[in-house]
């Protein structure tokens, strides 16, 4: 299906220069783009691959010279990144499912439906639970008993969302999300090494090998509005309260969050981040992927980490970590730096104790 270049400006609210009835079938890189595309050409780095392909129109930033570059049309942009949002949604073909309710679906009978729900094959729905209008339940999915989904929910294939689990309006789960596993929690008749080590920092102590008892999680989760969870992602249960994420979460691919955490509303965690149980999270706080977070700690409002870093105590709200352990980020990298002179210190040193002895030897 075809689209002009007038109309899908329109559906951003974005400018539109040269030739607006001209019709273009999808977007395209610009060095791939054919006379059909639409070339993503948002920044001059990308324009400069428009001659590679055969584009006559492209998606362009404010005061670009789309003449010069050729172009019959233009949709220009004070920030182009930023209407992605609405194009990709505009332009979206969505997963090809059928409406309705599949044959193949198990829903029980106390269970209540919104107005235009979609339920895909082999899909399962509790006793008790709760969808709301319009929202989509991919094929193979579960919503547990007594769980809650709220309006225009979208879960992919294989969503798995636990009983009395609680989602606010507008949740997107991509394939393997598992909400409201059980929390990873045990304990020991006596005294663990583990909980001798954390006490002593090092010294495990006469503690005998015993045998690990389950805690159950009575808890559920409670999700937010607008949260988006990737691809193989997991919220655990509760202990006792229930584990929370704020409004407006976004949630990357492998990322595993344990029981009892709090997190606030718009934080950003990348692919394999991971934040163990009762950890409180602030808002707007990015942590960058396989950011590790111990148990039993918090980290402020609008922190930032860096890849890979490792957090072990709390983190004042504000500041951009990086390292293991972390630390603010500039005093890492004078660390980094710091771990690339040691072999040439290292070589100083050995130098001048070979001074120092040849000096011992002649006197």
């Amino acid at each position: 299906m075809g689209y002009t270049i007038k109309q899908i400006a329109n559906a951003l609210g974005a400018d539109v220069l040269g030739n607006a009835d001209l019709v273009v079938e999808g977007v395209s890189e610009p060095a791939d783009a054919s006379r059909e595309h639409l070339a993503m050409a948002m920044k001059p780095k990308f324009a400069e691959d428009l001659p590679k392909g055969a584009a006559r129109a492209a998606f362009l930033w404010d005061g670009a010279d789309w003449q010069g570059m050729g172009l019959e049309a233009a949709i220009v942009a004070h920030r182009p990144r930023y209407l992605m949002s609405g194009l990709t949604a505009f332009l979206d073909p969505g997963q090809g499912w059928d409406e309705g309710i599949h044959s193949t679906a198990v829903i029980h009978d106390t269970a209540q439906l919104g107005e235009g729900v979609t339920v895909g094959p082999l899909a399962v729905i509790g006793a008790g639970a709760v969808v709301g209008a319009h929202s989509v339940i991919g094929p193979q999915s579960y919503v547990g008993t007594e769980a809650t989904l709220g309006e225009d929910c979208f879960l992919r294939e294989g969503v798995k969302i636990g009983s009395r689990c609680v989602i606010g309006n507008r949740f997107i789960a991509q394939p393997g999300v598992a909400v409201g596993g059980d929390g990873f929690s045990y304990v020991t008749p006596e005294k663990s090494a583990v909980e001798q080590v954390r006490k002593t920092l090092g010294d495990r102590g006469e503690a005998a090998a015993q045998s690990w008892t389950r805690i159950h999680s009575l808890g559920a989760v409670e999700i937010g509005d607008d949260v988006e969870m990737g691809a193989n992602s997991t919220v655990d249960k509760g202990t006792i309260r229930n584990t929370r994420i704020g409004s407006g979460t976004k949630i990357d691919n492998l990322v595993m969050i344990g029981h009892n955490v709090e997190v606030g509303t718009d934080c950003l965690f990348c692919s394999m981040v991971g934040i163990s149980g009762s950890t409180k999270i602030g808002k707007n706080v990015v942590l960058a992927g396989q950011t590790g977070v111990n148990d039993n700690i918090f980290i402020g409002d609008n922190v930032v980490t860096g890849g890979a870093t490792k957090v072990f105590s709390n983190i004042p709200a504000g500041r951009v970590m990086l390292g293991h352990p972390a630390m603010k980020m500039e005093t890492t990298m004078e660390v980094f730096k710091g771990l690339r002179r040691l072999k040439r210190l290292y070589d100083d040193v050995a130098e001048l104790k070979k001074t120092v002895l040849n000096q011992k030897q002649s006197d």
